[in-house]
């Protein structure tokens, strides 16, 4: 988020934490809600901490891999460090990192439109809403082109202040609920009875993309004091803060909104919710929160995730023109992502784009398990944390793929249709990469 801003700075503990919530707390929990509360009901904060304890088993190995490599490229610079004589694997590990924040960045500026139009007689009108996220897209890759550094302070603020307009949102609707909690409790066992285990799991698995955004710490290491304990204390409090906000968000939305609500507003659902309740101020407090979430979530992702889509193209593995930097500010490689995620938001629904997001980073982050894995004595880590982070992380997604197979197979096509583009396209350019070293 705001690490690449603060280059002649040294970044603390309190700071660095700032930058993980940031990323984290974005479109995430405002869509996932409404999809978890449709499939297990009142059990969804269950699933919300179990996917937040399969984010830290993720963690483990990015913090594992970031203290050894001390590389800002983190990601694809570990992948292509652990498998060095490997190009296909570079390159792929870079498409897929680069493809999975680009979903992320659509997830979130669909996310911003619902939750803008919600109060509107166009909140079910799917063009629109396709129309004002493809166009939340464009303004921000503006200013990320055009006035990166004044973003800063602006960004550190709506950071902040939708952390605090969330909690009080939450708050208030818990204490305004027509739910007490022993009726609650009662709804969560029946819940119970009508639930498996494996939707509660699945849920879990795709609640993974609203943990998406811890690794922008390792992206600070060159600039953070005391890397060794910093790194890790950073990753697992802002872990364990959006855990706690996410819980109470969720506490907050299935006490106070019908369930049959949150599942018919499933794309708005707090809004729609908030403003049952609390009348239009409950519904504008809620707008402004998902806003300032997705907006500050939607700069940070544009800003990061085309800085090492530049560095990827640099080293040849995506065309070399999105390479190109003026001013040290990659304009080509932000400009290709703000279009390839407007595409991606023409293609696909909301459902299609959280899940994609979620199937990428976790098995991304299966990767990076597996590479700390291969490396486990040179990272100094435990042999039986990084066999369960891969076990975690590869059941995890195994389930959304069950979860896809089962009940919407043609997505599921879809999904799959996309991961053999990025590996046909990522193998391309490996190929591209030999050839060019055997001549030279």
């Amino acid at each position: 988020m705001s690490i690449h801003r603060k280059r002649n700075k040294n970044l603390g503990l309190a700071e660095l934490i700032a930058i993980a919530l940031g990323g984290m707390v974005g479109g995430g929990i405002f869509t996932i809600l409404g999809i978890s509360v449709s499939m297990i009901g009142n059990l969804t904060p269950i699933a919300i901490v179990i996917g937040g304890l399969i984010a830290s088993l993720a963690a483990y190995s990015y913090v594992k891999l970031g203290l050894y490599y001390r590389d800002e490229g983190a990601t694809y610079s570990f992948f292509k460090k652990t498998y060095p004589k490997s190009h296909f694997s570079a390159s792929a590990i870079g498409w897929f990192i680069i493809f999975g924040y680009i979903s992320t960045l659509a997830l979130y500026a669909y996310t911003f439109s619902s939750y803008a139009i919600s109060s509107t007689d166009f909140a079910d009108n799917i063009w629109i809403r396709k129309g004002i996220a493809i166009g939340v897209i464009g303004l921000f890759t503006l200013i990320n082109i055009w006035s990166v550094n004044g973003m800063g302070k602006i960004e550190d603020l709506m950071v902040y202040t939708k952390l605090i307009v969330l909690t009080i949102i939450s708050v208030v609707l818990m204490q305004h609920g027509t739910t007490d909690f022993g009726t609650f409790i009662e709804n969560m066992a029946l819940d119970a009875e009508n639930s498996s285990v494996f939707s509660i799991l699945i849920v879990a698995s795709l609640t993974f993309v609203a943990y998406e955004g811890f690794q922008l710490v390792i992206n600070a290491v060159n600039e953070m004091t005391n890397p060794e304990k910093n790194i890790p204390r950073a990753i697992y409090s802002a872990i364990s803060l959006a855990i706690l906000i996410y819980v109470v968000i969720s506490l907050g939305a299935l006490f106070a909104i019908p369930t049959e609500e949150i599942i018919k507003n499933k794309e708005y659902a707090l809004a729609a919710g908030a403003g049952n309740v609390l009348g239009s101020l409950g519904t504008n407090l809620v707008i402004l929160g998902a806003i300032l979430a997705t907006s500050s979530a939607i700069s940070g992702t544009v800003f990061g995730a085309s800085r090492q889509m530049s560095v990827i193209a640099k080293d040849g593995y995506f065309p070399k023109w999105l390479s190109i930097r003026k001013n040290n500010s990659p304009q080509n490689a932000i400009i290709g992502m703000a279009i390839l995620s407007s595409v991606l938001i023409l293609i696909g629904g909301l459902e299609l784009i959280l899940e994609f997001g979620s199937i990428t980073f976790l098995l991304v982050s299966l990767l990076m398990a597996i590479a700390n894995y291969k490396i486990r004595d040179k990272t100094n880590s435990s042999k039986f944390l990084t066999g369960l982070s891969i076990l975690g992380l590869g059941i995890g997604g195994i389930l959304i793929l069950y979860y896809e197979f089962t009940t919407k197979w043609e997505q599921m096509i879809a999904i799959i249709i996309l991961y053999i583009i990025l590996a046909f396209g990522a193998w391309i350019y490996s190929k591209k990469k030999e050839t060019k070293e055997k001549r030279a």
